[in-house]
């Protein structure tokens, strides 16, 4: 791709759009300008363009984004069939197992939420479909990850803001290398208390009719009620049965 087939103001636009994130749902114009590295000018121009075409609002002060924005996601919702297609599996495997279940696609460094069918919240934050989570400590990021050339998972990594969200998070390289490697040989991956204490997790690969891995499936729940090796024992059945069965669907 050329650099002049690039829309340098739909670039910046969008980073607007981004930058109201979770915490940051009231922004001033040098609120924008300092999360986005624009120009206050810039910034400006941006967000009253947004305002204009109604996907923000302005109170003479701050900014915020109106639902029209969610008009952005729907579009691809609906031009992308796997949301739809794996939204009954997560029910019905909701059911079965009593607890909450995703599905989730690599997006840059992190996981985006693109299908959810919750039993009940087992987060601290809404895990809502458009949601993100770093890849590198959650059990569909590592599924996903593992699923990719090792230079390109860890290109990923390098670019990743390796936090540890607990003492049990693992957030470094050589350990989440290991880690991909085993998920890779095992064919899931599971999270117990790395990304917040209280919850554990397990994924599984979701792959095309190729064998392409194209998202990953998950079960969450509090360790009071079903620890990793539960779900190992449990869960795991039941999810590789929903694989075996979307795979076919995934052309």
């Amino acid at each position: 791709m050329r650099e002049g087939d690039i829309i340098n103001g739909l670039v910046k636009g969008l980073a607007v759009i981004e930058c109201f994130d979770e915490g940051h749902a009231s922004q001033s114009i040098t609120d924008v300008a300092n999360r986005t590295g624009l120009e206050r000018a810039t910034a400006r121009r941006c967000l009253l363009t947004l305002t204009s075409l109604g996907y923000a609002s302005y109170d003479g002060k701050f900014f915020r984004l109106t639902p029209r924005v969610l008009n952005l996601g729907h579009s691809y919702l609906a031009a992308t069939p796997l949301p739809r297609l794996i939204q009954p599996f997560l029910e019905e495997l909701s059911t079965a197992t009593g607890e909450s279940t995703s599905a989730a696609m690599l997006e840059g460094t992190d996981i985006l939420y693109i299908a959810r069918a919750s039993i009940r919240r087992v987060m601290s934050i809404n895990l809502a479909p458009g949601a993100r989570l770093p890849a590198y400590c959650t059990s569909m990021g590592r599924v996903l990850l593992s699923a990719l050339p090792p230079a390109k998972a860890k290109a990923v990594l390098d670019q990743s803001e390796l936090i540890a969200y607990t003492a049990k998070t693992k957030a470094d390289l050589p350990t989440i290398t290991t880690e991909l490697a085993v998920v890779a040989a095992q064919g899931f991956a599971v999270i117990d208390e790395e990304l917040e204490l209280g919850l554990c997790s397990i994924a599984v690969p979701i792959f095309n009719a190729q064998g392409q891995t194209v998202a990953a499936l998950n079960i969450g729940a509090q360790t009071a009620r079903a620890s990793t090796s539960h779900m190992i024992a449990n869960f795991l059945p039941l999810m590789r049965k929903v694989q075996a069965e979307v795979r076919p669907l995934l052309r």
